[in-house]
């Protein structure tokens, strides 16, 4: 129960709670009885109206958001960024084609119809879904592994030379993207129906700009060879990215040189009206739409030159599940890469917006839109962080902007060069997040270690395997975090209950002869002999060192008292032969005796000089008196300068032996204690650990714990727990930590309570003793 001791210290208007008051308050607050489980389970399984209509709503966001659409609040912003969104993408999304190694028609098979399934589907209002430079990257690594370009070599003609066969080609590999496609979004769909939304908090801010990095990376070395007009073959695996930029410089004389003079003209042409529309955003109702004006004017030219059949869209077809098996690993990076680039961009701009997005739901919407668009020949999507400022920069307000912007397809043969142009000049904002490392120098080490770490794993390794490396590497600096927390000693703020850290705050002071100890993070497995480490260091006492001291020097104290029976019992045989004649031996002698059968003992020069210097010991034999003879020593004086005194003059440090001495000893031993030996000296009473960070205890801080209190009891230094939330109150309990030695009465709610029993408790203890038995209480008169 509450203690109802106050402090003259410590004023407080309130009982001081211990953790067994806690639990009566709670039982008394807590009087209802709970739901037995069955109750639970028909209550959740329970079905009513507004209960189809809020999971009917959750399922499909539109019906929430659609009904309560103003077509004069957000019909013209919508209507100019679908224009705006449709000029941006379609020219983007064919470039994009290039990087998955797919024909460019299926680029704008991506844009129309995984976007028209997310406008029913999703919760994010402002992004732009469809085809994204990562996830092109990493399905453009699948194809070229499975449908590498030596797998389709055929003669041409009666000639004997072997050339690709790029029709055969290319339809496996839209084949093996398109079974790649339905995979990933079946474990979107299914990561978002079990809640595993929480998977992108592992992907942190600093991973997911260090990945994008360099990913923009592997994407400009992958269009080098359209843009100088090679035909070399992209390299995949680990290295990739070192070999494919040394076999692009090793044939630099090769190029194509009207090839490189288009590629560079568009990039010089597209990259300067980007600065012009940036700079003038403001003032243009919409972008100059450069990128469609140079693939439409190459079209052109290419219809004129050439005959063209206009290209309809494909019928839907079912994807050869023969593939999932090759794809599986492939398709899961995709589907958590895509889920968070999605999520990351969806929550900012919700964040600025107003309006909160579903995580799980996100999956799911994504997840839906990637499993129907591969029925329809389009590969993994996600959302793009440029489409998608474009949009809400144009004045878009919903997905209705998005379904704006379809257009009728009507692709040929586009040249590669200009196509890599558009993508080199739209990874401007990727390659822009390198200033990130100047910053994160000045916030964050840490994370700028995490950003670092993520751009060369992803950077040396495939899109896959960097980013499974970098999680990894992620998590083990949360570990190390955790592992190596700030360890601190609290001082009280004067006239409050608050209690900071002394050593960054100087006007906080100590409780005297308390020390309260905090460490800033859990106390677990990887950190609980750092934590017992740190308490030493910060308490001043050295308790392993002690005890291990005291234990050494029990074991002397027992060698003595062995060695002090046998010299009783020798001294008690001369004693019974020299009662006739009432000899008394002289210190001299007797010790010289003792010395010389020592002598002969199994005991080192060195280890005897130690004993009888640390407890020395003088016999006496007095005279008889009444029949009755009694043996006295000396503890801790020097056996060779000692003299003999009467037994006044001994004042307390004299022993009287008997027949028996096992009682004397056994005394002699309980009076052994660290602070008797006189080598160390501390001037706290009380410790109290903080556990007011900690969210839960594992077994191997519970023992940690358990070795304090019995450690620093040996000590006569009590330890004390404060600020334990309930879950690691449970978990001590199921952890044994309580017993007959260490009771809940260690456990307060808070450090100032502690603070309080502990002052008290020590004020009670040193009052004198012989004040609290002669003097009463006395009584109180008006």
């Amino acid at each position: 129960m509450g203690q109802e001791r106050r402090s003259a210290s410590y004023h407080v208007d309130r009982d001081i709670l211990d953790e067994q008051s806690l639990e009566d308050l709670a039982q008394r607050l807590d009087s209802g009885r709970k739901p037995h489980l069955t109750e639970r389970l028909k209550h959740s399984l329970r079905c009513s109206v507004p209960w189809l209509k809020r999971s009917l709503v959750r399922c499909l966001p539109v019906l929430y958001w659609m009904p309560r659409y103003s077509i004069w609040d957000y019909g013209m912003g919508d209507l100019i960024a679908g224009i705006t969104m449709g000029i941006v993408q379609m020219p983007q999304s064919m470039a994009y084609a290039l990087l998955a190694s797919l024909p460019p028609v299926f680029g704008l098979y991506t844009s129309l119809y995984p976007v028209l399934v997310y406008f029913f589907f999703g919760t994010s209002r402002h992004i732009s879904v469809g085809t994204s430079a990562v996830l092109s990257i990493m399905v453009g690594s699948v194809t070229e592994r499975l449908a590498p370009d030596h797998h389709f070599l055929m003669r041409n003609g009666t000639n004997v030379t072997l050339v690709v066969d790029e029709a055969a080609r290319d339809s496996y590999r839209v084949t093996v993207a398109v079974a790649t496609t339905v995979l990933g979004g079946i474990i979107q769909v299914v990561l978002g129906l079990v809640r595993f939304g929480f998977v992108a908090t592992y992907l942190s801010e600093p991973l997911v700009r260090g990945y994008t990095s360099a990913a923009a990376c592997h994407a400009a070395v992958a269009q080098l060879r359209y843009l100088v007009g090679l035909s070399s073959t992209r390299f995949v695996g680990p290295l990739s990215l070192v070999y494919t930029l040394g076999d692009v410089c090793s044939r630099l004389h090769q190029a194509h040189v009207p090839t490189l003079v288009v590629g560079l003209l568009s990039f010089l042409v597209i990259f300067s009206a980007k600065e012009l529309n940036a700079s003038l955003s403001k003032k243009l109702p919409v972008p100059i739409p450069v990128e469609l004006l140079s693939v439409s004017l190459l079209s052109a030219l290419i219809c004129f030159l050439h005959s063209f059949n206009i290209r309809a869209l494909l019928p839907p077809r079912v994807p050869q599940t023969s593939l999932f098996r090759e794809v599986i690993g492939d398709a899961f990076a995709m589907a958590v890469v895509g889920y968070a680039l999605a999520i990351s961009l969806g929550k900012t701009f919700a964040l600025k917006h107003g309006y909160k997005v579903d995580s799980n739901q996100e999956l799911v919407a994504l997840g839906i839109s990637n499993t129907v668009g591969g029925f329809f020949h389009c590969y993994s999507i996600s959302s793009s962080m440029s489409r998608s400022l474009v949009q809400v920069t144009a004045g878009g307000k919903t997905q209705v902007s998005t379904v704006n912007n379809r257009h009728c397809l009507d692709c040929g043969n586009w040249c590669k060069a200009v196509l890599s142009a558009i993508v080199l000049v739209n990874l401007k904002g990727m390659f822009k997040q390198y200033y990130d490392i100047v910053a994160l120098w000045r916030s964050s080490r840490i994370d700028l270690v995490v950003w670092l770490a993520t751009w060369l794993f992803t950077l040396l390794f495939q899109l896959d395997m960097g980013l499974a490396a970098s999680i990894a590497f992620a998590l083990l600096t949360v570990v190390f975090r955790t592992q190596h927390p700030q360890y601190s000693v609290l001082g009280q703020v004067p006239g409050t209950e608050i209690y900071m850290d002394m050593e960054k705050y100087k006007e906080v002071h100590g409780v005297p002869g308390v020390t309260i100890f905090r460490s800033s993070a859990t106390v677990y497995f990887a950190n609980a002999d750092l934590y017992l480490e740190a308490l030493m260091e910060k308490s001043g006492i050295n308790i392993s060192k002690m005890i291990a001291y005291k234990k050494r020097q029990e074991a002397k104290q027992r060698r003595r008292e062995k060695r002090a029976k046998r010299r009783a019992k020798r001294d008690i045989k001369r004693q019974v032969a020299a009662q006739s004649s009432d000899v008394v031996f002289s210190v001299e002698e007797e010790t010289g005796k003792r010395k010389e059968t020592d002598r002969q003992e199994d005991i080192s020069g060195e280890e005897w000089d130690w004993a009888m210097r640390e407890n020395g010991t003088v016999f006496v034999i007095p005279e008889v008196q009444n029949g009755h003879s009694s043996w006295e020593y000396l503890k801790g004086g020097d056996p060779d300068m000692g003299t003999l005194g009467s037994a006044s003059e001994l004042d307390g440090d004299t022993t009287t032996l008997t027949s028996s001495c096992d009682d004397t000893l056994s005394r002699d031993q309980e009076r052994l204690s660290l602070g008797s030996l006189g080598k160390w000296t501390w001037d706290i009473h009380s410790i109290i650990l903080d556990l007011s960070p900690a969210n839960f205890i594992d077994t191997v801080a519970i023992k940690t714990m358990k070795t304090i209190i019995q450690d620093f009891g040996e000590i006569d230094v009590d330890v004390y727990m404060a600020g334990c939330q309930a879950s690691v109150v449970e978990q001590l309990e199921q952890g044994d930590f309580f017993s007959d030695c260490i009771s809940k009465g260690c456990l307060f709610a808070t450090v100032h309570d502690a603070v309080l029993y502990c002052t008290g408790k020590h004020e009670a203890l040193t009052m004198p003793p012989y004040d609290c038995v002669l003097v009463t209480k006395p009584t109180h008169t008006e």
